[in-house]
């Protein structure tokens, strides 16, 4: 297999890691939200807050990754 073919693998497996790790955060962090407003129904602001401000924390993760992968690509 040639560089960029390996290029090509490897940012389409940074990828696809990073967007199930992405997928499975958000979901746990909704989850984990919804219980806690279920919970504390008057908290729901902060709660709700709280859960976006991670959310954008763990999307950056995953904007990352594919810098990483654009990077990889073109070096290929």
């Amino acid at each position: 297999m040639t560089a960029e073919g390996l290029a090509w693998l490897s940012a389409g497996v940074c990828m696809g890691l990073a967007v199930i790790g992405t997928a499975v955060g958000i979901g746990l962090l909704a989850g984990k939200s919804m219980e806690a407003i279920a919970r504390q129904p008057e908290a729901h602001g902060q709660i709700q807050r709280a859960m976006i401000l991670a959310i954008a924390f763990v999307e950056a993760l995953c904007l990352y990754a594919l810098v990483v992968a654009i990077a990889l690509v073109r070096k290929g």
